[in-house]
């Protein structure tokens, strides 16, 4: 990876840049860090250049002391990283009928890219899109479960807006629902990142306000321990119970930011502490709360992960909240996550803390369902080829679907999990050439019609919380379709939101479809939106459209 050093004002030395003898050298680091930013290129500073002006004219000169002069300029480094993933590839049912993924309810790719479209006024790098995680983020009406497991499946097919021969399959699960007020005890752990990496207020100010958020809802039976680590990992609460919440928050409140980051050991210590207060049938979790930025002893990637797979069989889960901009390292703490049989989610405002640990307070701590499967048996003599949408690194083996020791993903109470692939019909044009001696034309629309009613069989596998055996659950996909104008309203805005993310990714499956007509889609299914999640999202594909434009005409 190159990295790209720029060239910055410091604000240690704002003082004396703002006096009478240093206004013309603000205005020459200015000039140089505008001119060494290459157009199009996303420089996640702590402040850019726009902002620096603004600071810097927004005050009187003359009531401005004069202070010592300091080092004039910084070296800043983009070390931004992000999970390298190529879009899942067009298949022949012909010569690969079988579809398996893990299910996935991180939302942390929205957020972040929120954050690239409001915050920095760039496009985000196409590696931090996720289509799965956009989808997820938004709730959608499912119907709940009413037998004996613990999520219900729902399908939906309509016409495909990208392809005009092509239908789009929805496959929807709704858990079932556990109020805040009957879930088994907790035992949680906050591994919180106080290292100076953390000190903008975007990071650990923002860590604080999440955490407050959190404590404000725990119950007597609950307890928490607090673990900080920079240079080296500090107990700084011992187990304490819910009930005493402001001695909780006296902590929470002191915690500043200094030093290296050290994480390998802190991850440690947190595991011996929750086993310590392990809470038989009960949730017990870690919250890690950093910008991923470990510098200090194991740092490794696949060995950290190896760490927290091998911790999970324990019985604690590990949670991890992303912060920050410049240094954040969003492969490690999804990837952390999903190790962790835990959830992944990026926090960018104290809104999104909020909507993160109140209104899923439930399904972020309680799991219903573990290594939950899916597998998608296309039916030949009806489906022609398909591809699904977004899940890339969450795809599995078609033998990992019966294997009970291969890890997948866990599902909260009241979660819901959103999965579209879209297909091509027997005897329509895809997007494959006919092979000559392969050809899949031995079967006609007519004939298979007659033969089959069905597209595909659905099945899911899953394990019960604390169990080993897993349970099937299937049921086929009627082959049978209907306009997307006639779709209800959920299946329209997640058709909105797919086409978004694919947009994000250079719209190589969108077709005809562009970024006008997907804001005229979503805007046309906001629908019921208590939280105003769905109309924020609009406004955001109209931000990257404006962006797509600028950058067009560049």
């Amino acid at each position: 990876m190159n990295h790209l050093v720029i060239k910055i004002l410091s604000f240690s030395a704002l003082s004396w840049a703002l006096s009478g003898c240093g206004q013309h050298a603000v205005q020459r680091d200015i000039t140089a860090y505008e001119a060494t930013t290459p157009a199009g290129v996303l420089m996640p500073a702590p402040m850019e250049a726009s902002a620096v002006r603004q600071r810097m004219t927004g005050q009187s000169v003359a009531r401005v002391p004069v202070a010592r002069r300091a080092e004039a300029s910084v070296l800043y480094e983009n070390t931004e990283r992000y999970q390298k993933n190529t879009i899942n590839p067009v298949h022949r049912v012909a010569e690969q009928a079988v579809s398996t993924f893990s299910i996935d309810v991180d939302t942390g790719s929205y957020s972040n890219v929120r954050r690239y479209l409001e915050s920095n006024g760039r496009l985000p790098p196409v590696d931090a899109v996720r289509i799965e995680e956009m989808i997820n983020y938004f709730d959608y009406d499912y119907p709940l479960p009413v037998g004996q497991h613990p999520f219900a499946v729902h399908t939906e097919t309509v016409d495909s807006p990208w392809h005009k021969q092509a239908k789009l399959i929805k496959i929807g699960i709704q858990a079932k629902n556990i109020a805040s007020k009957d879930l088994p005890a907790a035992n949680l752990v906050f591994l919180v990142d106080v290292s100076g990496s953390m000190s903008s207020d975007d990071k650990l100010p923002l860590v604080k306000k999440t955490l407050r958020i959190l404590t404000e809802q725990l119950r007597p039976q609950d307890t928490v321990t607090l673990i900080t680590y920079a240079s080296g990992e500090k107990l700084v609460l011992a187990p304490t119970s819910g009930r005493e919440k402001q001695k909780i928050l006296k902590e929470i409140n002191k915690l500043q930011a200094g030093g290296a980051t050290a994480g390998e050991q802190a991850i440690q210590m947190a595991y011996q502490q929750a086993q310590k207060v392990f809470i038989k049938d009960g949730i017990n979790r870690i919250l890690l709360a950093t910008d991923g930025d470990f510098n200090v002893g194991i740092s490794d990637f696949e060995t950290l992960k190896g760490i927290v797979a091998e911790k999970r069989k324990s019985g604690i889960s590990l949670t991890t909240l992303g912060y920050g901009t410049g240094n954040y390292n969003e492969r490690l703490m999804e990837q952390l996550a999903d190790a962790g049989d835990g959830n992944y989610s990026y926090i960018d405002s104290e809104k999104e803390a909020k909507r993160v640990l109140q209104r899923q307070l439930s399904s972020t701590l309680a799991t219903v369902a573990q290594d939950v499967k899916i597998q998608v048996e296309f039916n030949p003599n009806s489906v022609k080829e398909y591809r699904l949408v977004g899940y890339e690194n969450r795809m599995l083996k078609q033998e990992d679907f019966n294997n009970d020791q291969v890890d997948a993903g866990d599902i909260g109470a009241g979660h819901r999990v959103t999965a579209i692939y879209e297909i091509i019909p027997v005897g329509q044009k895809g997007w494959l050439e006919d092979s000559r001696y392969q050809s899949n034309n031995t079967v006609t629309a007519a004939q298979a019609n007659g033969q089959n009613q069905e597209f595909a069989f659905l099945k899911l596998r899953y394990k019960l919380p604390q169990q080993t055996q897993s349970i099937l659950m299937s049921q086929p996909i009627a082959a049978s379709s209907q306009p997307l104008t006639s779709a209800n309203v959920d299946t329209r805005f997640a058709v909105a939101v797919a086409a978004y993310g694919q947009q994000l990714r250079g719209g190589q499956y969108n077709g005809p479809m562009g970024w006008e007509q997907i804001v005229q889609l979503a805007q046309s299914s906001v629908g019921t939106d208590p939280f105003g999640l769905r109309q924020e999202f609009v406004d955001l594909a109209k931000i990257a459209q404006s962006l797509s434009s600028q950058a067009g005409k560049e």
